[in-house]
């Protein structure tokens, strides 16, 4: 089994976390730094899993998405 990670620094106007993503047999996972430790998400697209790896993040949310280049979650 081959598989890729991809890295991304998301920002917002208070801070900045790593996001981590890989592919696996079609579905993406997504891992997000945050103060307590990485969260996890995953789902049939990189953003779905990021979404979900975010949502310790609620309130900032939307902008840490801004923040991610727009061809950053093509697979």
């Amino acid at each position: 089994m081959t598989f890729q990670i991809r890295t991304l620094q998301l920002s917002c106007s208070t801070f900045s976390v790593d996001a981590r993503f890989v592919r696996i047999n079609g579905r993406w996972i997504a891992s997000v730094d945050t103060p307590e430790g990485p969260t996890l998400g995953h789902g049939p697209t990189a953003f779905a899993a990021l979404w979900m790896a975010l949502q310790p993040f609620e309130g900032v949310i939307d902008e840490l998405l801004a923040s991610v280049p727009t061809d950053a979650l093509l697979s």
